[in-house]
């Protein structure tokens, strides 16, 4: 096989264009650079896997720091690997059990991995959670009051904080829009952070629930580090300086 040596060329190009269109797709950019669109694909996986673009359903994006993609293109994106997360995470809520679960299309997956779980008691900010978990007629559904956010189906704001406030669960399940190198939680929305924090203050045990991309991902808002989480559940970690880290912390890792 002949080697490709103008896959830099072909990379500085689709960042342009990136930066330019906000979007990319992989057919125009093949009809456009003279090549198959399976390089151009290529090209995008190994820009997503450095970080330096992010893929949505349909192509890929410039990845920012301050505003998150749209709810659609985060439930397509690393589907799978959510799928598999979620079901590790599963394995470590007992039936019997109270737990929240927070905003976020990888704690969605997680309900959807309950299905079988009986007497659960639930309590959300999420309202896809909720309608997802109301198929299990052996789990009660508590949704905290709040603010909606039409684009996901989130609750946030005083109500849903102060609803929180008044139970104390035996698991809080939550996911994260980033996770830096030094092991901090991030994620977009100030009143998402604080719905988040409160769901960790009110629970006996915690889950972090977040795919590898999470590592390359930036975002402006700290919910708290992986030193305040019991359990982190992903399908690979960035470093072995942050699970020794974790290990130092007393934070079970659980790769999928």
């Amino acid at each position: 096989m002949e080697k490709d040596t103008n896959y830099v060329q072909r990379h500085a190009a689709i960042l342009t264009r990136a930066r330019e269109t906000g979007l990319v797709r992989a057919t125009p950019l093949a009809v456009q650079m003279g090549v198959a669109v399976q390089t151009i694909r290529r090209d995008l996986r190994a820009l997503c896997a450095a970080g330096l673009l992010e893929r949505v359903h349909g192509g890929a994006v410039l990845p920012s720091s301050v505003s998150n993609i749209g709810y659609g293109d985060r439930r397509a994106l690393n589907r799978e690997a959510k799928a598999r997360i979620a079901a590790r995470a599963a394995r470590l809520i007992p039936d019997d059990a109270s737990l929240f679960l927070n905003i976020g299309t990888t704690t969605e997956a997680v309900a959807r991995a309950l299905h079988r779980h009986r007497n659960l008691m639930v309590v959300t900010n999420n309202l896809n959670v909720a309608n997802i978990l109301a198929e299990n007629r052996s789990c009660t559904v508590i949704v905290a009051g709040g603010r909606l956010r039409r684009s996901d189906g989130g609750l946030t704001g005083d109500l849903a904080v102060q609803a929180i406030a008044r139970f104390k669960v035996d698991i809080a399940v939550i996911g994260a829009s980033a996770i830096d190198a030094g092991g901090d939680i991030l994620d977009f929305d100030a009143d998402e952070v604080r719905v988040s924090r409160a769901i960790l203050d009110a629970a006996r045990l915690s889950v972090l629930v977040a795919d590898a991309s999470k590592f390359t991902r930036r975002a402006p808002v700290r919910i708290g580090t992986l030193a305040e989480v019991d359990h982190f559940v992903t399908d690979a970690l960035p470093s072995e300086r942050l699970a020794m880290a974790c290990a130092d912390w007393g934070t079970a890792i659980h790769l999928t």
